[in-house]
């Protein structure tokens, strides 16, 4: 079998071309197969898909990190050497990181978007219609760092929890993988700080890329007239919230957000805060259900041949769960009760919200009953209005 090789091995063309597949530009992927492409002319079809080149890569104690290429590698080296060579930003759980992931496509839209504004481009040269698959299906070999590790990461990175409850801003610190000793940690606050700590850019970053889709979905339905490309990118959402006969009424209903500390509460109680073996083994936080040969089998039960869903990194995790609260059909009343407040101008409320999950355990109204405890005792709504910090103000604040 042959080995892979690490980002540093690689020649400037090979990681060209690893960002074309990465990115499934298929006209490089067809030129290259046909013809002999100058690394130019691969760098011109890359930025015409709007894709950042590997021009930003260091590497100190770190296998490699790959940074988009309008931020400075002097501040990355300068966090680096802040906490021993270990850069929480892009994080993968591990001194090893995958170029798969701090590329991804999702990761930097945000920002590359912001940077594209200034520039002028027109949004047809900035579309991109992301893969069902995009988070599950990252291929990688993840070193879980221990709860110690990452007390380290998160204390040089300022990342403080009562901080955050009133600034309500959040570093962008991104885990893979739980700790593995999470389930020894003695003190409650201690096990339930890091577990938030762990969870809750995942869960913003989900919905600010929920409310960035919501925007634009509002500004395309408010032209007279489409462009191709805002025609093909309805069809597509149409089709990733499982919405038939092109019912817009409906995408604006399916495609909302689900409160911070809604989510937050539903994965410390499908989770044990972060214990469990679906957690730990499966990367999964809320107990979603599969009927897949590869899915982990719940040792309590008898008859029946459903499993939990494993996933390969928390964020793909996060991601099935809010697509679905979003898309069930169990869980309308919950997206039509959003709606309402929506509707009458109210923030999202977990606590409206939550009595509408009555079916997404097999106890029904005990089970929201949980959540609301879960909701109130650990004072979990102060994050509902928070945001991620840009990744060029995390850089600055840490310098």
């Amino acid at each position: 079998m042959k080995a892979k090789k690490n980002l540093q091995d690689l020649s400037y063309r090979e990681k060209l071309l690893k960002l074309a597949r990465l990115y499934s530009i298929q006209e490089i992927q067809k030129k290259i197969s046909n013809s002999r492409l100058t690394n130019k002319q691969i760098e011109s079809l890359l930025k015409k898909n709007n894709v950042l080149l590997p021009k930003n890569l260091i590497n100190k104690k770190l296998n490699f990190i790959y940074w988009t290429n309008f931020y400075k590698i002097l501040a990355v080296a300068a966090i680096a050497i802040g906490f021993f060579g270990i850069v929480p930003l892009l994080y993968k759980s591990g001194n090893k990181i995958n170029i798969e992931n701090l590329a991804q496509k999702k990761q930097i839209s945000i920002y590359q978007k912001k940077e594209l504004s200034k520039k002028n481009i027109k949004p047809e040269e900035n579309f991109y219609i992301p893969e069902e698959s995009e988070l599950e299906d990252i291929d990688e070999n993840t070193i879980r760092l221990g709860a110690s590790t990452l007390n380290e990461i998160f204390k040089s990175a300022n990342y403080d929890l009562d901080i955050i409850r009133k600034t309500k801003k959040v570093t962008p610190i991104y885990i893979s993988v739980l700790p593995a000793e999470i389930g020894k940690i003695e003190s409650t606050k201690e096990k339930k700080e890091i577990f938030i700590k762990i969870i809750l850019p995942l869960i913003l970053r989900e919905n600010e890329e929920i409310i960035s889709d919501r925007k634009k979905l509002f500004r395309i339905l408010g032209k007279i007239k489409n462009t191709r490309a805002e025609k093909k990118w309805l069809e597509f959402k149409l089709k990733q919230y499982q919405i038939k006969n092109s019912d817009l009424s409906e995408l604006k209903i399916r495609m909302d957000i689900i409160p911070v500390s809604l989510a937050i509460a539903q994965a410390a109680k499908e989770t044990g805060w972060g214990t469990s073996r679906f957690a730990l083994e499966g990367n999964a936080l809320f107990g979603q259900w599969t009927y897949a040969a590869d899915g982990l089998k719940p040792e309590d039960v008898i008859t029946g041949d459903h499993k939990v869903k494993k996933f390969n990194i928390l964020q793909a995790s996060v991601r099935a769960y809010k697509r679905n609260l979003n898309c069930h059909r169990v869980y309308k009343n919950f997206r039509s009760e959003r709606a309402k407040l929506r509707e009458r101008g109210e923030k999202i409320n977990s606590l409206k919200l939550v009595k509408y999950l009555d079916k997404y355990a097999e106890t029904g109204k005990l089970y929201t009953q949980i959540l609301e405890k879960i909701i109130k005792q650990n004072s979990l709504m102060d994050f509902d209005q928070s945001k991620l910090l840009p990744t060029k103000s995390f850089i600055k604040s840490n310098i």
